[in-house]
């Protein structure tokens, strides 16, 4: 209850309030099997940031299942970035709320926790093995290599959008962040305040949004 409270003043916040509305996709037979199934694989193969979460939700929930569109999973991901926590299972959780009410909210969250809790489980019991094991090193390095080009993909794909928008002041919020970032070290929470902050009193205006 506290979770699904909380998630639903932020995405009344964000102006979504129809998210706010169980989706079609709960009256759909096995509906929770799904939900719990296809969040627990996701969850599993989250390997690399909070980024990766977004190809793997679009795959699943919006190209597979058609439960939403792409826009509404953008949209519930960049809450899930903006509120504390751990991304994936803040995305699960305003998921969930939006397909499925309280349930879909409590069988995504469970479904996201729990490959975490087994795989770190696992590896508490045998952490000299794992952590000096060349074998498991090579493993981790290759799946490192794979998450990041995934987050390229991501990152490309998000930028292909806004260019097609032809607007000036995304794309300046945009180069800026990175230049700020990358070349002077600023620190990515303070650049994503000033960045909502220039969103809620610039972007509310469609002209520039």
């Amino acid at each position: 209850m506290f979770f699904a409270g909380k998630y639903a003043i932020i995405i009344s916040f964000y102006g979504q309030k129809e998210l706010l509305i169980m989706g079609e996709a709960a009256a759909e037979k096995d509906f929770y099997w799904k939900l719990f199934k296809s969040t627990f694989i996701i969850s599993a193969f989250t390997i690399g940031g909070g980024f990766v979460i977004i190809p793997l939700l679009k795959a699943k929930f919006v190209d597979e299942y058609k439960w939403m569109d792409d826009k509404e999973a953008l949209n519930l991901v960049a809450i899930a970035q903006s509120a504390p926590g751990v991304v994936a299972a803040n995305a699960a959780i305003s998921m969930g709320y939006k397909l499925g009410g309280i349930r879909g909210t409590l069988t995504a969250l469970l479904a996201t926790i729990l490959p975490p809790l087994i795989t770190l489980s696992i590896i508490s019991y045998a952490y000299d093995a794992f952590a000096h094991n060349q074998y498991i090193q090579l493993v981790l390095k290759g799946m490192q290599c794979g998450a990041t080009a995934i987050i390229i993909n991501v990152a490309i794909d998000l930028l292909k959008k806004e260019l097609k928008k032809k607007l000036a002041l995304p794309l300046l919020i945009i180069v800026g962040t990175f230049i700020a970032n990358y070349f002077f070290n600023v620190n990515l929470m303070y650049a994503v305040v000033v960045d909502a902050v220039i969103g809620f009193f610039l972007l509310r205006d469609k002209k520039y949004a």
